[in-house]
């Protein structure tokens, strides 16, 4: 694709050719293409593999913790009832947040050259190659990162012995949320909730991309009306 005088080479890394696009970033990486072999983000063999996660290394990393803190909260004196609780207020926390982040952060505007570079890395990849199975859960190593202060912000707010919990909690919420948005991309559902869900992500990648950001749920689409009509009009490309 042209825009702006630039071409973006598909068969070079694209990191760093996606600012180039200016305003046109916009309009170029919401033309999905359909592919399962995904392309090449950096020049460095290093940074390539960075970008690479499969599926199964987020419940095998992420849930021991979850479990850790599940049981730190119990220890500490809680009975099973409270952390029970305790780790379902997590998991609702966690919706909420995966909702506020995709509608706000990740599809975010951005025209500029380091703007559209980060927001191609964030999100907009996922946008322009959907089927991409190694670029769609989060790298452990950001996961780690983003859980401090996470963890930080639920201390301030609870007691010693709740904030394991809901720290939990919210851990669980996020490897549900980001292996059902694999299976929603590469999964076959026979069962009639898998596939309305499925078919309700689709719409938001290929039909109306401003609206269903819910990925585990339509809950918080329906809360702040961002629900998408039960018919949109193809996008065009």
């Amino acid at each position: 694709m042209v825009a702006q005088g630039f071409t973006v080479d598909l068969n070079k890394p694209l990191v760093f050719q996606v600012g180039h696009l200016g305003e046109s970033y916009q309009e170029w990486v919401h033309q999905p293409i359909v592919s399962r072999e995904g392309p090449r983000f950096f020049a460095s063999d290093f940074w390539e593999f960075l970008t690479k996660t499969e599926w199964w290394v987020i419940p095998l990393i992420w849930l021991p913790v979850v479990f850790w803190a599940i049981f730190k909260s119990i220890r500490m004196g809680l009975t099973f009832l409270e952390v029970s609780l305790l780790v379902a207020i997590g998991v609702l926390v966690w919706t909420l947040l995966e909702y506020t982040l995709h509608r706000f952060l990740f599809h975010i505007e951005t025209k500029s050259y380091w703007g559209n570079t980060i927001h191609y890395l964030l999100h907009g990849c996922h946008h322009k190659h959907p089927m991409d199975g190694l670029r769609l859960v989060f790298p452990p190593a950001a996961t780690a990162i983003l859980t401090v202060p996470f963890w930080q912000l639920l201390r301030l707010f609870t007691t010693p012995s709740s904030t394991p919990a809901l720290f939990g909690g919210g851990m669980l919420g996020y490897v549900m949320y980001d292996v059902t948005h694999y299976y929603l991309h590469h999964g076959r559902p026979s069962t009639e909730v898998p596939r309305k869900l499925k078919k309700y992500h689709m719409n938001h990648h290929f039909r109306i991309q401003d609206k269903g950001f819910g990925i585990t749920s339509s809950l918080w689409d329906r809360v702040f009306g961002t629900l998408p009509p039960s018919k949109a009009p193809q996008k065009k490309t």
